[in-house]
């Protein structure tokens, strides 16, 4: 055995902080096109969470639906973004990155356009009405824009990135993309508060939304010019510059029939590995529709005093733990197998719903939080690493689309039961003693684990043929 020195332990320090520091400056000496991504990433944060945080009070307030009607319209723009990934992934692969976010962000700019514009252009409001209907379409350009916006920037990581920074790459577009979604709870109540009324305040910040979304396009035109693009490209190994410049060539070489013949030859629907890796993380993705689904409610319900008072504080915890740990999650495993991260990811993350089990409290409510977001930070980065590294050449885009496709579903068939169980395990208007809400969580906690047990049971047959760049 190693003597237990002050030496040694010195240099098993030195190893430790070198460890968790080293990717992180790799990434900071990684090329402009990559932090072009980031910015642009962060800008689209920002913009898309803070716009759903208002789209429900705007929706009762400015088109004047009902509370269920105006929470389909957030389902229908939730689930439609999606959804719309699943059929517009493909685009970055027909038009390459640049194109395909700047043709994104100007179908998402149009949108936020048009839907902050409908209580101003028209008088008839209602279901149905024909503020509603602009309010809808303005929706559709968000949609469509952003269902190839996601596909796009994670495709540019892949193209951007090298063996030592990919990892930390796909990490840090995931932690930025979390503070996008706390900022909102920074920029915009100052704003709101300058107006004489809230109505016009929430007007106020959502045309500040639309501003940042011109910022994004300029982000995109400015330093993602086909010369950042080529020189990023350049500056990557040889190894994998030839195989890229190798794949743009052939790609370039096909003809329009060739294509379409190479993308049903190879739709991702007939990799079977690849389809029981998406639809088994199900189970786990519930516990994130949980988070605005089932905690608020929860929070208010169950609770008294600090967690019942400040619910809002409560559910938004997360994005900000997202941005500080999954960093230095990546960093610390970043020479992991990517498989093996899934696994270890999803358990750590589904684990804490059985402490949840243990009753309501505010130090279960913290450990639920920090070791849920510890797991999700461990995984989630990974599940669009694998994604990207199983697809064949020239198709990471519609995998990346296709691969969103379950979590569609999560949204949909978690909105199905829950308000079933918040009706028998914490009932409005019951004191938190007569709750149970403990079966609620021993619940969902044993729907969450069935996503690590069956990447372990599967490990055989999903790496047969298959090594990941990084292995331990």
């Amino acid at each position: 055995m190693p003597e237990n020195t002050p030496e040694s332990n010195k240099n098993f320090l030195k190893n430790i902080l070198k460890e968790i520091t080293q990717p992180f400056i790799d990434l900071f000496k990684s090329s402009r096109a990559l932090w072009g991504v980031n910015l642009s990433y962060l800008l689209e944060g920002i913009t898309y969470f803070g716009i759903v945080g208002y789209l429900v009070i705007y929706f009762t307030d400015f088109i004047k639906l009902n509370d269920i009607n105006a929470g389909q319209m957030v389902g229908f723009q939730t689930a439609g973004i999606t959804l719309a990934m699943l059929f517009l992934g493909a685009t970055v692969d027909w038009i390459g990155v640049r194109k395909s976010l700047l043709y994104a962000l100007f179908l998402m700019l149009i949108g936020r356009t048009v839907l902050t514009l409908a209580p101003t252009i028209t008088d008839s409001t209602g279901l149905w009405s024909s503020a509603h209907l602009v309010a809808m379409l303005g929706i559709l350009g968000i949609i469509l824009g952003y269902g190839i916006y996601q596909p796009a920037a994670y495709t540019a990581v892949k193209l951007f990135t090298t063996e030592k920074t990919a990892a930390m790459g796909y990490a840090m577009l995931y932690a930025i993309m979390n503070l996008g979604g706390f900022l909102p709870g920074i920029i915009a109540p100052p704003i709101r508060k300058a107006f004489a009324t809230e109505q016009e305040g929430i007007l106020a910040v959502m045309w500040v939304y639309v501003g940042l979304t011109v910022l994004g396009i300029i982000v995109v035109a400015v330093i993602l010019t086909k010369k950042t693009i080529e020189k990023t490209i350049a500056e990557v190994s040889n190894e994998t510059k030839e195989k890229i410049e190798a794949d743009q060539k052939a790609e370039k070489e096909k003809s329009a029939k060739e294509k379409i013949m190479f993308y049903l030859k190879n739709f991702p629907i007939k990799d079977y590995r690849f389809m029981f890796f998406i639809f088994i993380l199900i189970p786990v993705q519930t516990l994130f529709a949980h988070n605005w689904l089932t905690l608020p409610v929860y929070y208010k319900r169950a609770f008294t005093g600090v967690v019942s008072d400040n619910f809002e504080f409560f559910t938004n915890f997360n994005p900000l733990l997202i941005f500080i740990l999954t960093p230095m999650v990546a960093a610390l495993t970043v020479k992991r197998d990517t498989y093996k991260m899934m696994i270890y990811g999803t358990f750590i993350m589904a684990s804490p719903a059985f402490i949840l089990a243990l009753g309501p409290s505010i130090y279960t409510v913290f450990a639920y939080l920090i070791i849920m977001t510890i797991g999700e930070a461990i995984w989630q980065p990974r599940f669009l690493q694998w994604v990207a590294e199983i697809a064949p050449k020239g198709m990471t885009g519609i995998y990346m689309g296709i691969g969103q496709f379950p979590w569609f579903l999560t949204k949909v068939i978690t909105s199905l039961y829950s308000g079933w169980f918040l009706m028998h395990y914490a009932p409005e208007g019951v004191p938190p003693s007569k709750m149970n809400t403990e079966t609620m969580w021993l619940i969902y906690g044993g729907i969450a684990m069935i996503s690590s047990i069956g990447l372990f049971l599967a490990r055989g047959w999903m790496m047969k043929g298959f090594k990941t760049k990084y292995v331990e």
